[in-house]
């Protein structure tokens, strides 16, 4: 029987070979028309270091000052994607001395010496949506002092990807992906002399795709923080594109980027960074108050859930909670189990986080980082909340989807002279276990005090059943349950008052302290913090409360405040130094 999935996979693969090999043999461009003004910014520390010769792409090194980056054998799809998309180009023209620019030259002329006429990994539609936005946004950076000969040949592979989008633009996966093939082929049509023809139908198929993927509510099916960023980014720039061209961006375009503001705005913690869920990350530095200010758009954050997410702040303190069952289909090859799970975020300091997504240090971290207990939340009998499917092809990448979770997540979220108050509930474990998690979060005002419940409980009488099988087969010695409470890496745990408390350090001075209830197992595990840019991991701690369940209903109290002595403000100037080599 044929796999219908592979076939359109190698279908797909196909049709981008012939279509890029088409467009690099069809004319050339020979000048721009206009240029649309720099985003995309860099970082001048990453600048510096491609200059030294440190190559750090997907979780890799490679060293050698001068080194052709296309010589480097690696069979990583995550380091040719990133080292494809030329966003380290950002980082040379950050640094934008006469070395970054001979170094970025050199790369650029060796990408299009051996791939300019349609072969190798690059010729993805994302991926020349992304190298085109980064061509066009520092072609001035490129072209100064470049030869004739190195000029025309610029222009030939801007020409050739901007045909082969306008051919392949479809068969980019839909959500990001597709956005960022569009963007690219926009600011190519409206930049390059003779490409006009391709703006119109790329200006209505984005149209098409904001109707399609950004809900009402502002929100991805993904449910991932950061790629929400990415698109909103990505729709920002296209809207001041047209606009600097007199064009007018269609409705729906405009209507996303209204919606999506507030959604983002509710998904940030105090320190500017985004909720880490769902396989996203906390954003470049500055990304999301860059695209928020280009936007224009001052509405104020969504009241209720924002994409899935509630929002508890106080004082100084944030608390965002996934409070919705997990994406599905398609929607799910990156999503987490990860149903109740929150983060806190005193002033500038994560406190209590996700591990985070794992997926630039390999399969094995990737897999394990969408399990429930690399989240701040329950996890029972050492399972997961929802479960994955067979690894199946999906854009030409082997993922596993998630076949089973939480279907119903009722939730309250109200606001008193008090504070904040969180009630939800899932029913992930109810087949497996018979039992209904629910979680109570109570922000005080001020934002010194987390107060915080969980429940285990078995509703009905075909729960109960479903409970009591499990509790059998188990030798009656009942299931074991542990509440995870991962910690920032910057975050130092000491058990204290003989071990009834956790004294919790940050390094703007705070002192936070973690109390459970009398009786509940408490201890001080390691932990992991995984993050974009990085060659490996960062060690990190972790508060775990343990025990069995034994009975149809089981609760566990829990309390998080500032210390009585730490100061209602605290003068953080510290300043995080950023270290892109560890």
């Amino acid at each position: 029987m044929v796999d219908m999935a592979s076939w359109s996979v190698t279908a797909t693969q196909f049709l981008n070979r012939v279509h890029s090999r088409l467009a690099a043999r069809a004319g050339s461009a020979t000048a721009f028309v206009s240029q649309p003004e720099p985003r995309t910014t860099g970082q001048l520390a990453r600048g510096r270091q491609l200059c030294a010769g440190n190559l750090m792409f997907a979780g890799y090194l490679a060293e050698g000052k001068g080194a052709m980056i296309w010589d480097i054998e690696l069979e990583d799809r995550a380091w040719q994607e990133e080292i494809h998309a030329f966003r380290w180009l950002d980082d040379l023209a950050a640094l934008g001395d006469a070395e970054a620019r001979k170094l970025a030259q050199d790369w650029l002329m060796g990408w299009i010496a051996r791939y300019g006429r349609g072969s190798g990994p690059g010729w993805l539609p994302e991926l020349a949506g992304r190298r085109l936005i980064r061509w066009i946004h520092h072609a001035l950076f490129l072209l100064r002092g470049m030869s004739a000969e190195d000029s025309a040949a610029f222009y030939r592979a801007l020409a050739a990807q901007t045909r082969f989008l306008a051919k392949r633009r479809g068969a980019a996966l839909p959500g990001l992906p597709r956005f960022e093939a569009l963007t690219g082929l926009i600011y190519a049509a409206l930049s390059l002399e003779g490409m006009r023809a391709y703006l119109d139908p790329a200006r209505q198929a984005l149209d098409l795709e904001c109707s399609r993927q950004i809900d009402v509510a502002g929100g991805l099916p993904t449910r991932n923080p950061e790629e929400l960023l990415e698109v909103f980014t990505l729709l920002t720039w296209a809207r001041a594109a047209l606009e600097e061209a007199d064009l007018e961006p269609g409705g729906a375009h405009l209507n996303a980027i209204t919606r999506i503001a507030p959604t983002l705005r509710a998904l940030r913690h105090a320190d500017g960074g985004l909720a880490r869920f769902h396989g996203g990350g906390r954003g470049a530095e500055g990304r999301l108050d860059q695209a928020l200010a280009a936007s224009g758009v001052r509405r104020r954050p969504v009241e209720g859930l924002a994409m899935g997410c509630a929002r508890l702040a106080g004082g100084r303190s944030t608390v965002i909670v996934d409070a919705a069952p997990p994406p599905q289909g398609r929607a799910s090859a990156g999503a987490h189990a990860s149903t109740l799970a929150f983060e806190l975020t005193s002033g500038r300091r994560p406190l209590i986080v996700s591990c985070g997504a794992g997926s630039v240090f390999g399969e094995e971290w990737r897999r394990a980082a969408r399990a429930t207990p690399s989240h701040s939340t329950l996890c029972l009998d050492g399972t997961s909340s929802a479960r994955l499917g067979e690894r199946k092809r999906i854009g030409g990448i082997e993922r596993e989807l998630i076949v089973e979770g939480p279907r119903e997540v009722p939730v309250e979220l109200a606001q008193d002279a008090a504070g904040w108050r969180f009630e939800a509930a899932h029913d992930g474990y109810k087949r497996s276990h018979g039992l209904t998690h629910a979680r109570k979060l109570e922000l005080s005002l001020d934002g010194r005090t987390l107060e915080g419940e969980d429940m285990l409980f078995a509703l009905d009488a075909k729960d109960r059943k479903t409970f009591d099988k499990r509790l059998d087969r188990g030798g009656l010695e009942g299931f074991r349950y542990e509440i995870r409470f991962h910690l920032h890496p910057d975050v130092d745990a000491e058990l204290d008052m003989a071990g009834a408390a956790v004294s919790l350090g940050l390094r703007s001075g705070e002192i936070w302290v973690f109390r459970p209830e009398p009786g509940v197992k408490m201890a001080v595990e390691d932990s992991v913090y995984l993050e974009n840019g990085r060659l490996r991991p960062r060690g990190a701690q972790q508060v775990v409360l343990s025990g069995r369940v034994m009975e149809y209903a089981t609760r566990i109290r829990w309390s998080l405040a500032k210390a009585q002595d730490t100061a209602i403000a605290i003068r953080d100037l510290g300043q995080d130094e950023p270290d892109v080599t560890l």
